[in-house]
């Protein structure tokens, strides 16, 4: 017993005599650990599905060069990822953040081998300086929030647009390129363009951005589960032991 969750008896006996786990393995486990040697038990799915909430913006090389990364791990962890593009521009007002070109030129230039540095070692050939950034992100955003409430594979539309604007010198505020991208998946690209700019999608993006500010996020990529919060793509392997090894998440003690 743990919280509310309850391991039925039975199954924990299945998958001690399946695994050959003897008592004193059991003792020595994590419940996070227990419940994912336990997943694909009948009852055991549900109760374990963990839910991650990803705030990011279309134009961030940060969020970029984790993307995939971290899809593939949900992927693998059997999580619902509830994808949130929200305004980072509203954000920082609130939170202390500035646009890159407000920065100081010493994290300007910092950033820049960070950049080199994270391209390297997720092998993505990632452009410092494409031809379409800094760009207004809201159609970007907006269409992979449409893709979402259309139930249609959102992060990997996100995936192919952020590659269109950091390998490519695409123009993720130009329609023409958004409708192209979202065909190539196999998408409706003109319903999905439709719907970014319904007044809809854009409410539901002011929601999300408040969702955001209450929350505390305050940069792109954020990840938050059972409250605790990661922020960039370098936090993924702390991601990963909650998502994949059973390591629990932390109170919030602030």
């Amino acid at each position: 017993h743990y919280g509310d969750a309850r391991v039925p008896k039975q199954l924990v006996s299945m998958r001690l005599l399946g695994a050959g786990l003897a008592l004193a393995d059991l003792c020595r486990m994590r419940f996070g650990q227990l419940l994912m040697s336990l997943k694909g038990f009948t009852g055991i799915e549900s109760m374990t599905q963990i839910t991650v909430d990803y705030y990011l913006t279309i134009t961030s090389p940060w969020t970029f060069l984790g993307h995939d990364e971290f899809a593939t791990m949900a992927k693998q962890a059997g999580a619902v990822v509830n994808v949130k593009p929200v305004d980072f521009g509203a954000v920082f007002a609130v939170s202390g953040g500035l646009p890159l070109p407000k920065r100081s030129l010493q994290r300007q230039r910092y950033r820049m081998f960070e950049l080199q540095r994270w391209r390297r070692q997720r092998d993505i050939p990632l452009n410092l300086n494409p031809a379409h950034f800094p760009v207004d992100p809201t159609l970007g955003n907006n269409s992979v929030l449409a893709a979402r409430e259309m139930d249609l594979d959102a992060m990997t539309l996100a995936s192919k647009l952020m590659y269109g604007v950091w390998c490519e010198e695409k123009n993720v505020s130009d329609a023409a390129f958004i409708r192209d991208t979202a065909k190539g998946l196999g998408m409706d690209g003109d319903a999905i363009l439709a719907s970014a700019e319904s007044d809809e999608i854009k409410a539901l993006s002011g929601v999300l951005t408040e969702e955001a500010k209450a929350t505390q996020v305050f940069g792109a990529p954020s990840y938050v589960i059972n409250g605790e919060l990661w922020w960039g793509q370098d936090r993924l392997e702390f991601v990963r032991g909650v998502l994949l090894e059973g390591v629990e998440s932390l109170p919030d003690v602030f």
